[in-house]
């Protein structure tokens, strides 16, 4: 990589350490630490927010997805902007004017401890694995692209954010969010218009190519409880993981406990539903423009550089044979899709009909050599050889002008930095509060309690980094950590929604909480199979059903406040 792309990304990489460390003046107390005083603007909070959705996940894993798969992801955030109206109504107002540091110290006081401390255990657990999942995704990439140990990759990552964030913690969070927000949507955009500049075909034409792929369908209709990414799947189900995940993950409920008031806290999350799936559809349409510049230009054979190298090394006249397929595959789907844009430009529906059919025999073939190649990589190196996560990334080094890859990278590591930040603040949050203050040492000054954050910050800080090293094999990234949240996310929201019934009952909530995991773990391990967005109503349904089925007679006494 040049050098200028280099002293962009460290210079960035820097600024952002130093102001978080500039922040940390006035930190003096863990209200200030956890919640910024209660004190922010509702559009910082709100583009803390987003930022902490648009993690590295979804620049790499979210627009390889786009280049591989289309915008059919897109319907996974359909659920979003109901899901924003139900909470700013109930969870919303409630939780910032209970003045909670944690979702589930609301829990203690409607039910009891128990109950309380498992589900922010549950919490834990997954956010935890989360924020292991989103420093894979940058690292992962930088360790094949450079040649660099993934130890190494991970600790570029993970080191910087975790000492700006025990440091500074929500305030140095929330602000940093703000800067990497604007990197983030500038470095999409410079590449959507480096990528229209450089299509050799008007673009109207090319996407009719990509809609021959089906990458422009972005609604199924159809009700298939093994299919991901339906209509259906993203408003039912999504709408549950979107209550669950705004309402009651504490990585999102402190964001707008920070707000000044009510109102403001509602307003920051409006903006996620008024933003978020334009923003996503942004992202995948990245993906889209990079399928459609490969068709135009040669692609490699393998995305990822070292798995390519590896199987060079190891079987060089195979692999040669592979890429002499693959050439002549692509020179006839380039061939066969110029000929769809010349049928097109005169009118002749016949011939871009044969043309958009020679076109689809050609990709074909072109998947099935990659499908081969992808083989052998995972022969050679020992390793899972889904490369979608690459693509992007790959796209950038090659072909990008300098200095725009650099903004990139920096873009990767400032989405990577923001989610991390955002979740290890509030694992420290729900670690100090939820069972350190409440089971060990309930009595203690805020200047002990600042001391046992940052180190609660540091500890899950390591944690993720041993998770990223696991995750890294799991495929797509952007569906390995909403598949590691829905496991956990329904049973969460459904202790919640037993929580706005006056019938529920404490027991009813603490057996039906086991009940929704039990459940969920079920399906999830094949019994029977179902997509996981659907897990995320069946772990809430089981939740509420059981625990309503084992509540009754009269309400108990309202425990004291924790």
């Amino acid at each position: 990589m040049h050098w200028i792309n280099w002293v962009i990304l460290v210079t960035y990489i820097v600024y952002v350490v130093w102001d978080g460390l500039r922040r940390t003046k006035g930190t003096v107390n863990i209200e200030g630490y956890f919640l910024a005083n209660r004190n922010l603007p509702w559009w910082a909070v709100g583009l803390s927010v987003m930022a902490t959705q648009l993690s590295a996940v979804t620049l790499i894993g979210t627009t390889g997805q786009g280049a591989t798969d289309g915008l059919r992801f897109v319907q996974f955030y359909f659920g979003l902007p109901l899901a924003m109206v139900i909470l700013g109504v109930t969870l919303v107002p409630f939780l910032h004017g209970a003045k909670v540091y944690t979702a589930y110290e609301y829990l203690e006081r409607r039910f009891d401890a128990k109950t309380r401390s498992l589900t922010s255990f549950l919490f834990l657990m997954s956010r935890g694995m989360s924020a292991g999942t989103i420093i894979a995704a940058p690292a992962v990439v930088f360790a094949a692209v450079f040649g660099w140990n993934l130890t190494w990759s991970v600790a570029l990552i993970g080191v910087p954010t975790v000492l700006y964030t025990v440091l500074g913690g929500v305030q140095a969070v929330t602000w940093a969010d703000v800067k990497q927000m604007v990197v983030i949507v500038s470095a999409l955009t410079a590449i959507v218009i480096v990528l229209l500049l450089r299509m050799p075909v008007p673009l109207d034409d090319a996407l009719r190519v990509a809609g021959a792929t089906g990458r422009l369908d972005v609604f199924d209709f159809s009700f298939d409880l093994t299919k991901t990414y339906t209509f259906w799947s993203g408003v039912l189900g999504g709408t549950f993981l979107m209550l669950s995940y705004f309402g009651t993950d504490q990585s999102q409920v402190q964001r707008y406990l920070t707000a000044r008031s009510v109102d403001e806290a509602r307003s920051s999350l409006l903006m996620s539903a008024y933003w978020k799936i334009p923003l996503q559809a942004l992202v995948l349409l990245v993906g889209v423009l990079v399928f459609l510049f490969y068709l135009f230009q040669a692609p490699p054979l393998l995305y990822n550089p070292a798995h390519e190298q590896q199987v060079r090394e190891a079987q060089p006249a195979e692999f040669a044979a592979l890429e002499q397929r693959y050439r002549a595959a692509g020179v006839e789907r380039e061939q066969s899709a110029r000929n769809v844009v010349s049928a097109r430009a005169a009118s002749d529906a016949a011939a871009e009909s044969r043309a958009l059919d020679a076109f689809r025999s050609a990709e074909a073939v072109v998947t099935d050599v990659r499908t081969e190649a992808l083989a052998k990589a995972e022969t050679v190196t020992g390793q899972a050889s889904r490369d979608v996560n690459y693509i992007i990334p790959r796209f950038v080094l090659d072909h990008l002008p300098i200095g725009l890859a650099g903004i990139f990278l920096a873009a990767v590591l400032a989405a990577a930095m923001s989610s991390i930040a955002a979740e290890l603040n509030s694992l420290s949050t729900a670690t100090v509060v939820d069972f350190y203050q409440r089971w060990f040492v309930p009595v203690a000054s805020d200047a002990h309690y600042l001391k046992v954050s940052k180190i609660a910050t540091a500890v899950w800080g390591l944690f993720a980094c041993f998770v990223a090293t696991y995750a890294a094999t799991l495929g797509s990234l952007i569906e390995v950590v909403n598949r590691f949240g829905s496991f956990f996310y329904g049973s969460i929201l459904g202790v919640f929604l037993l929580a706005m019934l006056p019938r529920a009952r404490a027991l009813g909530a603490f057996i039906g909480l086991i009940s929704g995991m039990v459940a969920v773990a079920a399906v999830s391990f094949g019994a029977p199979s179902i997509s996981f967005l659907w897990h995320n109503v069946i772990g809430a349904v089981t939740v509420v059903v059981v625990g309503l089925l084992l509540s009754s007679g009269p309400a108990p006494a309202q425990p004291a406040r924790s």
